[in-house]
Formats: structure tokens, sequence, C-alpha cells
């Protein structure tokens, strides 16, 4: 079981991003997948997630209207489209994965490595 996350990069403030977490080893039909990130010297939070069944989706506050998550089953494929990027956006990006088909936010049993999103003011 393994997830990949990639898509990041340094970006201006305001500018956009999209974050792509490919899983392989088992299929996203029961599994709810998660967004995560840890900015230096802080905890890692949960920002996003979205369940398998009917792609219901939750948000943190700081990322709201600004944060989109989808999923594509057919390719195994989670994404975080990230607009109108701020520097406290900083982090080290996550997604994982959890065989629950609600959208609650702890630490899932399945991560990948993260991919480094650089927001520059």
């Amino acid at each position: 079981v393994q997830l990949q996350a990639c898509g990041g990069g340094l970006v201006q403030s305001g500018g956009s991003l999209r974050l792509s977490c490919a899983v392989s080893g088992f299929t996203l039909d029961d599994y709810v997948v998660g967004w995560f990130r840890q900015a230096p010297g802080k905890e890692r939070e949960g920002i996003s997630c979205i369940t398998s069944t009917d792609s219901s989706t939750w948000y943190e506050d700081s990322v709201k209207g600004r944060f989109t998550i989808s999923r594509d089953n057919a390719e195994n494929t989670v994404y975080l489209q990230m607009n109108n990027l701020k520097p406290e956006d900083t982090a080290v990006y996550y997604c994982a994965a959890e065989g629950i088909n609600v959208c609650l936010m702890y630490d899932y049993k399945y991560r990948g490595q993260g991919t480094l999103v650089t927001v520059s003011s």
C-alpha cells in the first residue's frame, strides 16, 4: 500500500498549485482520503478529506473557499486544487487514507511521503 503526493513547489502569494495523490496497492473505492500539512515548527493538521461513495468533503476553516479536493477512483488518484495561496500555507503536504466512509480527520493508517509547498510573499 503506497500513497505518493506530488505537485508541490514554489509559488507566489495569490498563485495556485494542484497536488496529486497517487495510490497503489489498493483501490480507493472503500477508503476516505485526506490531505494533511505540517508547517515548520508546527504540528501536522488535517485540512481536507473526501469520502469514497458519495464524495462528501470537509475543509478546515483556513482553506475553505480556496482549496478543492476531488478524486478519480478510476485513476486511483486524489487531487487538491489550491488557489489564492498565502505564505501561511507553506508546509509539507501529505495525503493519507483510511478504510472508513466518513470524513473524520485523525491520523489515518496509510500515509505517503509529502510534497513541499512554499508560498512567497
